[in-house]
């Protein structure tokens, strides 16, 4: 018997046995999910290289039939962009406007971030992935050492954010007369519409960043002004398989403009103004 049954075999409280086992095909399933998106991937790549159903067929001692079954079974390769199970959604909090400290403001999040986070785990739902968003404190603190984690603020709203983004040696928050995104190869600049004539316009950066204890990435979005955001989900939404197989799961930054209706706030059209800038070489 594998080692992890014959552990939940011997919890001797019949309720605890029944909660471990519970928790343990949880894991499984999980494991089961993802070695099937492994499996499709490793098809397509198969058949993108030329190899015929018949060929990779007689390789893995199926049918020509099964392969098309297992080419169409399974979440799709992109899947792996995001993450392998739960998905953590951090999105940055604010007080609430108005009131002073002696009243105990309540932390609070752009409505743009909440449709953000629908939007998301509407998305990662296609992918057989569930959600749960989190509230970064006015004080910026979040724990960015965790797999399967998005977050969504800016860095104006957390210094430990800031910090991580001077790492990018491609692209960068500034701010002169106001915030702005700067490509640091070409030295464009990118000032959000919203500020230069109140255009229903702005830019938004994309990036797959380190965390802060060297053992893996997080993904991160951010715009110039809160719906710049919403213009980055609107690109992985319309965008996600073609990005994957540009970087898969490797580390890069990029940027992001959207058009949007400013009575609904809905975005209406985004895409990449930069290059795909990728950090591992």
């Amino acid at each position: 018997m594998h080692e992890e049954m014959q552990r939940v075999a011997q919890v001797k409280v019949p309720v605890e046995r029944a909660k471990a086992a519970i928790d343990l095909l949880a894991d499984y399933q999980g494991r089961v999910i993802e070695l099937s998106r492994i499996r499709r991937e490793a098809i397509e790549e198969a058949a993108a290289s030329g190899m015929s159903q018949s060929e990779i067929a007689a390789l893995l001692g199926v049918s020509r039939g099964r392969v098309g079954q297992l080419a169409s079974q399974g979440p799709p390769p992109e899947r792996a962009f995001f993450g392998t199970d739960l998905m953590t959604i951090s999105l940055g909090g604010k007080y609430e406007a108005g009131k002073s400290p002696e009243e105990n403001p309540g932390e609070v999040v752009a409505r743009e971030d909440l449709g953000n986070f629908d939007r998301l785990r509407k998305l990662l739902a296609t992918l057989k992935l569930d959600a749960h968003y989190e509230v970064i404190p006015p004080s910026g603190m979040v724990n960015l050492n965790r797999d399967n984690h998005v977050v969504v603020c800016g860095p104006r709203l957390s210094p430990i954010i800031a910090q991580v983004l001077e790492g990018d040696d491609y692209l960068r928050f500034e701010k002169d007369s106001a915030w702005h995104l700067v490509d640091l190869k070409t030295e464009e600049r990118f000032r959000s519409p919203m500020d230069e004539d109140g255009s229903a316009a702005d830019y938004g950066y994309l990036a797959r960043l380190p965390r802060l204890d060297g053992r893996g990435t997080f993904l991160y979005a951010a715009g110039i002004h809160a719906i710049g955001a919403n213009g980055v989900v609107h690109y992985l939404e319309n965008n996600l398989p073609e990005l994957y197989r540009e970087v898969r799961t490797r580390r890069f930054s990029t940027l992001i403009s959207c058009r949007y209706d400013p009575k609904t706030l809905e975005v209406l059209e985004s895409k990449r103004v930069t290059p795909l800038y990728r950090h591992e070489g």
